[in-house]
């Protein structure tokens, strides 16, 4: 069964429902989150795991005498020291690979921020202050972890250089700057690499909650850097879930019931349209 047989045979509510998040994995425990199945048309759900040193999962499980370490992989603050294009895209590979044998589908990596704010408490996670370094080396790691059949998400989009306050501060910066250094690196990566997935950061960007600006998801991801993967938010990111699907994304994680039901009163009141709604389920399908 292709997408559109898909699209054609899901009901409005299992619609909705896959563009929202089932919650913290049970699948694999200790991974970041997993998407709704539908079981009668045999559509899985997907596992979302952390990175970016490397998979996250709980190497403990209950009732279970087996132990599932993942490898502590050097930070991105290391690899870009390399500036080794082919080291970070082996390293990518070997992620992706021990995500796949641990069932991990997606990688939420790699981090892709600036250096801007010396005391950001996940400065490590990315790859430099340097737009194109970061970028190269970004579009190398997620052509490593998806050479393994395993999709790769930037994050986050755009503008999250600061811990304090990181879910709700108003990044206000000049739009040349905007371009030139903290989505130029994106840019970059996207252009290398074609990532499964981008995820909407947490902060504001000119007043407005990243993964709610129609004009940063739609028209400058979409359409000026020509992403055509899947968006998602960060986890338990913006105050909109309604207004999150219209300006662009396609999945909210880690979701609950209460935003199904939010997004299924929205359709019924046409606030969310099927032409919308169709196609955030394509891109997650």
């Amino acid at each position: 069964m292709d997408v559109e047989e898909a699209v054609k045979r899901l009901s409005v509510e299992e619609k909705i429902r896959l563009l929202v998040g089932a919650g913290f994995s049970t699948k694999v425990p200790g991974a970041a989150g997993e998407t709704r199945a539908v079981d009668r048309l045999g559509i899985p759900s997907i596992v979302l795991s952390d990175g970016p040193a490397g998979v996250r999962i709980h190497p403990l499980r209950f009732g279970d005498r087996n132990t599932y370490y993942a490898t502590a992989f050097p930070n991105e603050v290391v690899l870009s020291s390399t500036w080794s294009i082919e080291i970070v895209e082996r390293v990518g590979r070997a992620i992706g690979e021990e995500a796949r044998e641990y069932g991990i589908d997606v990688m939420l990596s790699p981090g892709l921020n600036m250096y801007r704010v010396p005391l950001c408490g996940r400065n490590f996670e990315y790859f430099s202050e340097d737009p194109l370094l970061a970028g190269e080396l970004a579009a190398a790691y997620v052509r490593g972890v998806q050479s393994a059949g395993v999709g790769a998400t930037l994050k986050h989009f755009v503008g999250n250089e600061q811990e304090t306050n990181r879910r709700t501060v108003d990044v206000v910066v000049s739009e040349r700057a905007l371009r030139e250094i903290y989505l130029r690196a994106f840019e970059i990566a996207i252009e290398r690499s074609r990532p499964w997935a981008v995820m909407g950061a947490y902060n504001k960007l000119y007043g407005k909650y990243c993964t709610q600006s129609e004009w940063l998801l739609t028209k400058v991801l979409r359409e000026e850097l020509r992403f055509d993967g899947l968006i998602m938010t960060d986890w338990f990111a913006g105050d909109n879930p309604v207004e999150q699907i219209r300006a662009g994304v396609d999945l909210i994680m880690p979701g609950d019931e209460h935003i199904v039901q939010l997004l299924l009163d929205a359709y019924r009141r046409g606030v969310l349209s099927a032409e919308v709604v169709n196609t955030r389920v394509r891109r997650v399908l």
